[in-house]
């Protein structure tokens, strides 16, 4: 899998590079597995403006994907590869023996007739969903649920992965991404294998056009507002923020302050900091 370039034909092509979706099986999704999204334009329900920089985009549907894995011995053969608009890695449709379909997150180097399994039993196999005691120690995860039978909530965004790296007692340690060393309870279910799509991080979107059809509005930088709209505005040209530290137009602490609950539940759950 690849990045393409494009012959510079104007300035904002020359910067741009997309995703080469040659390895993608099926344009259509599936439709009894779509669901509708709602655009809020980042405005709660009293119409105010909550998050800014949201709003216009091209319309998405929601593809339901199945965090859970809970369908246990039951062999699904991956029938194709699809874009997902809702996330940055691809999905794949399976179809299960009983004739029954659903989406997972597409693991790296999956293809097409790959016969996927769920349940204590599996194999330790790439897209194979396992409860964390029946995986080896040292095993490259993805979709790691945080409560047993919630459903995947950490590692799942492209080219992502988390390592197994010890077992004791009712715990098991993760390590994440970001380098944070986490315990997870071993009845949780993790899926074995890398995601796909690794490349996506190297994707420039080369121009502002792509940022709408994304739905990301532009951004005004303080320091180029005037001091009534802004804590970082005002000044003779060309200047510095003026404050100690950078904050939000409101006044508030922003870009490196630590917003982290000290007192949160689960930081006993942190064996080692990101950082």
């Amino acid at each position: 899998m690849a990045v393409k370039t494009f012959n510079p034909t104007s300035p904002a092509v020359r910067q741009m590079t997309v995703t080469d979706y040659s390895v993608l099986t099926k344009k259509a999704p599936e439709k009894a597995l779509l669901a509708t999204a709602k655009k809020t334009g980042g405005r709660n329900s009293y119409g105010r403006i909550t998050v800014r920089h949201i709003g216009g985009g091209n319309r998405r549907k929601i593809r339901i994907i199945d965090w859970k894995r809970n369908k246990d011995n039951i062999p699904a053969k991956v029938v194709a590869i699809e874009y997902d608009p809702n996330r940055t890695a691809f999905i794949a449709l399976l179809q299960y023996a009983d004739g029954v379909k659903s989406y997972i997150l597409c693991p790296a180097e999956t293809k097409i007739g790959h016969v996927i399994v769920s349940g204590p039993d599996a194999d330790i196999m790439p897209g194979n969903a396992l409860p964390i005691a029946n995986i080896p120690v040292g095993t490259v995860i993805h979709c790691v649920e945080l409560k047993p039978g919630k459903g995947a909530q950490m590692v799942r965004t492209a080219g992502a992965s988390a390592q197994l790296m010890a077992k004791e007692g009712d715990f098991a340690q993760i390590r994440l991404p970001s380098g944070e060393v986490r315990m997870v309870s071993v009845k949780c279910r993790a899926t074995i294998g890398t995601i796909g799509n690794a490349e996506h991080e190297n994707v420039n979107l080369g121009k502002a056009g792509r940022s709408r059809h994304l739905g990301v509005r532009p951004s005004v930088r303080g320091v180029v507002m005037n001091p009534n709209d802004h804590p970082h505005g005002g000044g003779e040209g060309k200047s510095p923020i003026g404050l100690p530290g950078p904050v939000t137009p409101w006044g508030v602490p922003t870009l490196g302050k630590k917003t982290r609950n000290k007192k949160k539940q689960s930081n006993k759950y942190i064996v080692k900091g990101r950082k």
